[in-house]
């Protein structure tokens, strides 16, 4: 089976989105361009992961170089859901991020999960033998407002145990702070706390 390498030099669409409820949510990482969407299914820390690298990045572009990135405190453009169906070409192992200064671009390569690639020498690597891949290139606009959707998307999830801060599902929370009571919801929860 020869690698698949999914390229987008210039997507309309690059976003961290999910399916399913709060507590049972699967993340995936889309791609939109050329008349096609491509999509990846990632763990939420890895989402998580790389929003914030791909921050930091952002900041030391725009603190090292003249070249203009949007500050981090821009209004999300796009909060629509993720282009369906989603089917995921492949779940996500490796992830690589770099700049591209000749270009002013950022470069994200998200690589499927391969026990044999066990160092980086595999991103942006063209070589056959390398995983399955999903290798975008991003404006510093674009690549900012993936940053803030992401930051969003991730958020959005089940919220915290103010005991523990572990998250609290729908059925309830066996807080560990409790010894074991099953207190059923958050406000339960914030009850049981000394104001």
């Amino acid at each position: 089976m020869s690698r698949e390498v999914h390229e987008f030099r210039d997507p309309t669409r690059f976003v961290v989105g999910t399916v399913g409820s709060p507590g049972e949510r699967v993340f995936f990482v889309q791609a939109t361009g050329g008349g096609r969407t491509v999509s990846v299914r990632c763990e939420k820390q890895q989402a998580q992961i790389l929003s914030e690298r791909m921050g930091d990045l952002l900041d030391e572009i725009a603190a090292k170089s003249d070249v203009p990135v949007p500050p981090a405190a821009d209004v999300v453009d796009d909060l629509a859901p993720l282009e369906m169906p989603v089917d995921a070409e492949f779940q996500v192992g490796t992830m690589g991020l770099g700049w591209d200064g000749e270009k002013n671009q950022i470069v994200v390569e998200l690589l499927a999960v391969d026990p044999a690639a066990t160092d980086e020498s595999v991103v942006l690597s063209d070589s056959d033998d390398a995983p399955d891949a999903l290798r975008v290139f991003l404006s510093p606009s674009r690549a900012r407002q993936f940053v803030l959707r992401s930051e969003k998307v991730v958020s959005a999830g089940r919220a915290p145990c103010p005991l523990c801060g572990e998250p609290i599902d729908t059925t309830g929370h066996l807080c560990v702070r409790l010894n074991g009571y099953l207190p059923r919801s958050g406000d339960a929860l914030a009850g049981l706390i000394d104001p």
